[in-house]
C-alpha cells in the first residue's frame, strides 16, 4: 500500500497516520492488557496471582508504592491480559473504600454526568491553559476527559496551542518550551506502541497506548528511554526532551489522540 503512494501524495499524509498505517499489524496481534477494577477484599498480591503476572511488576506498571493503600474502585492496568477475570477476595483484604477522586471511576462513570469541573482556568508557567477555541465537540469531550485525566508530561510555558483546522501534525498537539535535557513522563499508564525517529518532523517520538482507545504522542526528544512493546506506569520517565528537526529552541511536542482524532490536551489535563 505505501509502496504505491506517489511522492505528492506521500507528503500531504500525516506523519501519525504514517506511524498507525506501519505498525497496524503490531497493534493487531499484540495483547495490550485490560483494566481490572478492585472491589472489596481484593489484593494486590490475589489480583496479581488471578492473572499470572509478577506482583512488583504490576505495582510498578500502575504507579503503587504501598499496596497496602490499594483502594476499591481502583482501575488496575493488567498488561498481557485478555479479558476481565474473577478475583476471589481474601479474609481481611486491605482494599479500602475509595473516597470521591478523579483517577478513580467506576466501569460505568464514563457515562455519567462529570462530577469536576473542568472549565477551571489552569496555568503553567504563567501561561493561561484554557485554550482560545475548542474542538467542534468541545462539550462532549470536555466531559469524557474529566473521566480519564492524563498528567503532564513535563512543566514549562506552552509556545503553542492546539489547533483543529491545522492540516500539519504540529498543529495536533501542544509545544512546551523546556531545557534540553528535561525529564519526560508518561501522561497515563499504557503500553508503548511506538518508540523511534522514523516519523517525518517528529523528532524522536514516542507513541503510548492508553485505554478508551486514547494515545499520547510525546516528539522532538533528545533521547528516547523505552522501547516499542514496554509498558510504562503513570509519571514514568520514558524520554529525554530536545529540539525540533528543524531546529530552535528547545521544547516538547505533546498530543491526545482519540482513536485516530487529535483532541485538546488540555481538555484532559489537570
Amino acid at each position: 500500500m505505501v509502496a504505491r503512494l506517489n511522492r505528492k501524495t506521500f507528503m500531504k499524509v500525516s506523519p501519525f497516520i504514517l506511524a498507525l498505517i506501519f505498525m497496524g499489524p503490531l497493534l493487531c496481534s499484540c495483547e495490550t492488557g485490560v483494566y481490572h477494577t478492585v472491589t472489596k477484599g481484593q489484593t494486590l498480591y490475589r489480583i496479581s496471582r488471578t492473572y499470572q503476572v509478577n506482583e512488583d511488576y504490576l505495582a510498578r506498571v500502575n504507579g503503587i508504592t504501598d499496596p497496602s493503600q490499594l483502594r476499591i474502585g481502583t482501575r488496575l492496568f493488567i498488561p498481557g491480559a485478555s479479558h476481565v477475570r474473577s478475583v476471589p477476595r481474601t479474609a481481611g483484604g486491605v482494599a479500602k473504600p475509595t473516597t470521591p477522586s478523579p483517577s478513580v471511576s467506576r466501569s460505568t462513570s464514563s457515562r455519567s454526568a462529570p462530577v469536576q469541573k473542568q472549565a477551571t482556568v489552569k496555568k503553567s508557567a504563567g501561561v493561561a491553559a484554557t485554550p482560545k477555541t475548542l474542538p467542534k465537540t468541545s462539550v462532549s469531550s470536555a466531559k469524557s476527559a474529566v473521566s480519564q485525566k492524563l498528567q503532564w508530561p513535563l512543566r514549562g510555558k506552552i509556545v503553542r496551542t492546539f489547533s483543529e483546522q491545522s492540516r500539519t501534525g504540529g498543529g495536533k498537539g501542544i509545544e512546551i518550551s523546556v531545557r534540553a535535557g528535561s525529564n519526560v513522563a508518561a501522561a497515563d499508564a499504557g503500553k508503548v506502541i511506538y518508540s523511534g525517529d522514523g516519523v517525518r518532523g517528529y523528532g524522536f517520538l514516542i507513541i503510548v497506548q492508553h485505554e478508551n482507545d486514547l494515545f499520547t504522542v510525546y516528539g522532538f526528544n533528545q533521547k528516547n528511554l523505552v522501547r516499542q512493546g514496554d509498558f510504562v506506569s503513570k509519571g514514568e520517565k520514558i524520554a529525554l526532551s530536545g529540539v525540533p528537526p528543524g531546529g530552535g529552541a528547545p521544547r516538547l511536542h505533546f498530543e491526545v489522540r482519540k482513536g485516530k482524532a487529535a483532541v485538546d490536551p488540555l481538555l484532559y489535563l489537570p
